[in-house]
């Protein structure tokens, strides 16, 4: 397992990108092209950032999902059964790398966050009268979210806004709401896969435990943000999030060298 050598220098630096992270990732998703590259270039190993960062992400969904359900913008009973269900496929998803090269994720990833932000960019305005069908809801539950807990489980990036996507294009309703839930699935996967991670001993734990504080910090700021922001500026802000994400990633492929 390959740990950097820890200073405080490294710590705080990465105790800031956890606060950024966390709130951007409550409000629209990404947090984990943030950290992941950060763990990654701190010197970590790929397969230790990504337990790393399941354990510092962790924190910031539990935090979201906690102060979502307390306040009751989601009730319990509505998502217990999908928690359920992204919790087992991202288990799933978590044993999977540990045996697959997820180098090849490094093609399909920037695929996927461009349809999101293209996505939300040319889409209407999702209505709260706008009621889907039955088999659209069926699709989101049988199929949309364990295949997004899968992704999770396996790579991670982006889950939050795909969960986002999911919501309001199969079951309808507005941006903000889809949010919230994305976030109570989020802590299912994120569990589940630290689960798995644990036992491999794929985990940087000083550095995960500072960046677990940092994420329990922007996931609050972020959650007080959330419903007192404005749809049409969430939107804005998962467009830019989508593509910003779309040209770190590629830099940090070196597709964009000349």
């Amino acid at each position: 397992m390959e740990i950097p050598v820890i200073t405080f220098e490294l710590i705080a630096i990465l105790f800031a990108i956890a606060i950024l992270a966390g709130l951007l990732d409550t409000l629209a998703g990404g947090g984990g092209l943030i950290t992941i590259p950060a763990l990654i270039l701190s010197g970590v190993g790929p397969l230790t950032a990504l337990g790393t960062n399941k354990l510092q992400g962790s924190m910031g969904t539990a935090t979201a999902t906690y102060i979502m359900l307390r306040s009751k913008r989601v009730k319990w009973r509505k998502v217990r059964s999908l928690m359920l269900i992204a919790f087992l496929t991202a288990g799933l998803g978590s044993l999977a790398v540990q045996f697959i090269d997820s180098a090849m994720l490094s093609y399909i990833i920037p695929v996927v966050i461009s349809f999101i932000g293209v996505y939300f960019l040319l889409s209407p305005p999702p209505s709260q009268d706008i009621e889907k069908s039955d088999k659209s809801k069926r699709y989101y539950k049988k199929i949309a979210v364990p295949a997004i807990g899968f992704y999770d489980g396996f790579f991670g990036p982006g889950t939050g806004s795909f969960f986002t996507l999911a919501g309001v294009s199969l079951k309808g309703g507005d941006i903000i709401n889809a949010t919230a839930v994305a976030k109570t699935l989020n802590f299912a996967t994120n569990a589940a896969s630290l689960i798995v991670f644990l036992l491999a001993g794929k985990i940087a734990w000083l550095i995960g435990l500072a960046m677990m504080l940092g994420q329990a910090i922007g996931a609050w700021l972020g959650c007080h943000c959330l419903f007192n922001i404005n749809p049409k500026l969430l939107r804005v802000l998962i467009v830019v999030m989508c593509f910003a994400m779309l040209i770190k990633y590629s830099y940090e492929m070196n597709w964009l060298a000349f």
